[in-house]
């Protein structure tokens, strides 16, 4: 299948998977790589610049397809070595980088002088608009369905693809509540050129993750996420547990004089001991309202494949069908 995006990107598959913290490792990107997708490593996983680079080498050892870094611009006082991260991507030949967080502005130059094509993840038109007029070279549309930061305006993806494809001239990706062939063809007539998954990604063998964190993904339904950090305007939709359960408590008691200290232990800190030890308690974890689509845990080719074949089923077959 052949849209703008696999033609920017060099992909056989209009399918991406997008940077997630203490998921997108070297395995799980060149799993996605391999059957044709777009697979990402997680930049701000590695903590220093050297271990992006050490991970980007154990990538290209297992696949010669292409490959792409997720940089996140974080709101921080102490600022991650970007410079060092932006050198391991350019050193490391990587040639495709998602950016997400902060406007990717002050990097573009760095980035574009490489020959780096630049996918940006959005949550708003407005915020598309601006990455496209920077120089972003497609979007990834992320609807309030996601996992992750859903920003704060709460359009849906039904709203929000529309108003990207009647407004942006670069291509995009939908992002939040992509799961399957029902996803990509949904995002296709939307106007998306392909999509990008995230918790789908998860509950697969590939990824890296305990095997705890994928159970509870096939145990979840689309009801049990929550909405965490809405009073600091930093909304993260997470899988509920205990710590999540305790976070709405104190955000409730707290109301308007919460503070992120009030939190922090909850939310801090925790990837390490969910997605690598497997402690599902310890703390809040980004999870989409598509666990309520994930049912099983396959190989990511077998997922892949599967998309595809029942994608040009729902073309060829109802589609073609209903326009009779």
């Amino acid at each position: 299948m052949k849209t703008r995006i696999t033609e920017l990107l060099g992909i056989e598959h209009p399918i991406i998977q997008g940077g997630m913290h203490y998921v997108g490792f070297a395995e799980l990107a060149a799993a996605v790589s391999n059957a044709g997708g777009l697979g990402i490593i997680t930049g701000l996983t590695q903590k220093t610049p050297a271990l992006l680079a050490r991970e980007i080498a154990r990538c290209r050892e297992m696949t010669d397809k292409p490959i792409g870094v997720n940089l996140t611009f974080l709101p921080v006082i102490e600022s991650p070595d970007y410079p060092g991260y932006v050198k391991a991507i350019v050193d490391g030949g990587i040639r495709i980088v998602e950016t997400a967080g902060n406007n990717p502005a002050k990097w573009m130059p760095m980035l574009k002088e490489h020959g780096i094509t630049v996918i940006h993840k959005c949550t708003t038109v407005r915020h598309a608009l601006k990455a496209e007029s920077v120089g972003c070279d497609a979007l990834s549309i992320d609807g309030f369905e996601c996992g992750g930061h859903p920003g704060e305006d709460d359009i849906p993806n039904m709203i929000l693809l529309p108003r990207a494809a009647d407004e942006l001239k670069v291509p995009f990706v939908a992002s939040g509540g992509m799961a399957d062939a029902r996803s990509l063809v949904a995002a296709l007539a939307m106007g998306a050129d392909g999509m990008n998954m995230g918790t789908r990604f998860i509950a697969t063998q590939e990824a890296p993750v305990h095997g705890n964190v994928k159970q509870a993904i096939l145990a979840a339904s689309e009801l049990d996420t929550r909405l965490i950090m809405r009073p600091l305007r930093n909304t993260e939709r997470v899988l509920t547990n205990a710590a999540v359960e305790r976070v709405l408590e104190i955000e409730r008691a707290q109301g308007a004089h919460i503070s992120f200290e009030d939190i922090v232990k909850e939310v801090a800190g925790v990837y390490p001991k969910v997605m690598l030890d497997g402690d599902m308690d310890a703390g809040a974890w980004s999870c989409g309202m598509v666990a309520g689509l994930i049912h099983d845990i396959p190989t990511v080719k077998e997922l892949i494949d599967r998309i595809m074949s029942e994608a040009r089923t729902l073309i060829s077959g109802r589609l073609r069908e209903l326009a009779a």
